[in-house]
């Protein structure tokens, strides 16, 4: 059998259905397009990855910004040159537009949202590649460097090595801290507790000298004491200080602190207040 005869054979094993054809050999065609559209696009992408990465005179924003708009439109074209080899009638696609819409609207809405939302964080330059940023907020806030910002999520990496993915929309509505764009001085807040009775000058002394010679703790501003509260079960202070570099983390400095206040109150006889009773 000769290869004309063998596809004319693979053609009539098929189906009619109203005034369409579909035949194995449709099925192969359809089957074979889309993997030389997918590998195509594959290759291409990784060329264009490669090219923005070269080109030094952008910024890190720019680059990934440039090769996410320039994929878009290659898989773009490479979608309607397959539909166009297969014959395929862009009219008649108007038949399924009606559920087409129903699944952009149910099924793709929060992907579209996160294309989109990834397209704005690159063009506004709020967060780029190297960022280190805190999203959330309390015992539920994430710190993490930011590795790549892909069309669907931002790729975070924390001090712990978690990895982590934070949807594109989710940056889009959230409060996002942005450490890296920032001064590289943060003010910290180290609560301390003490219990009634207390000198509170003698405190507050004592607390301003547990700050001295910590690492990263800047002079200036200098370190201050503000009485927060007359809580119920002891009287509550926050000592503040300027910190160098908060993008490599914050609880080393914060334990430092509590340690030295530990000492110092245990040597001058002051007393933390005591837990209460459960």
């Amino acid at each position: 059998m000769s290869w004309p005869e063998f596809l004319g054979w693979l053609d009539t094993l098929a189906l009619d259905v109203g005034g369409y054809h579909i035949s194995l050999l449709g099925g192969l065609k359809v089957i074979t397009v889309a993997v030389i559209v997918l590998m195509a696009g594959w290759v291409l992408t990784r060329l264009v990855r490669r090219f923005f990465r070269r080109l030094s005179r952008l910024d890190a924003t720019q680059q990934v910004l440039g090769e996410k708009l320039v994929s878009v439109v290659i898989w773009t074209a490479l979608v309607l040159i397959g539909i166009d080899v297969l014959g395929i009638s862009l009219t008649a696609l108007t038949v399924f537009s009606g559920a087409f819409g129903l699944a952009i609207g149910f099924g793709l809405q929060k992907t579209l949202g996160n294309l989109i939302s990834g397209i704005i964080l690159l063009m506004d330059r709020s967060i780029k590649p190297g960022d280190v940023i805190a999203v959330g907020t309390g015992a539920d806030k994430t710190v993490g460097k930011v590795d790549r910002i892909g069309m669907r999520a931002v790729a975070v990496t924390t001090r712990d090595h978690i990895k982590y993915l934070i949807p594109n929309e989710l940056l889009m509505t959230s409060a996002v801290e942005n450490w890296t764009a920032s001064t590289k001085d943060e003010r910290m807040k180290v609560p301390v507790r003490v219990a009634y009775g207390t000198d509170l000058e003698l405190a507050e002394q004592l607390m301003l000298q547990a700050t001295e010679g910590v690492e990263r703790v800047q002079p200036d501003p200098p370190p201050a004491v503000w009485l927060v509260a007359f809580a119920e079960t002891a009287i509550e202070f926050e000592i503040q200080v300027s910190i160098r570099t908060p993008e490599i983390g914050t609880g080393a400095i914060r334990s430092a602190i509590l340690a030295k206040v530990w000492r110092l109150f245990r040597d001058h006889g002051l007393a933390l207040p005591a837990p209460p009773d459960r």
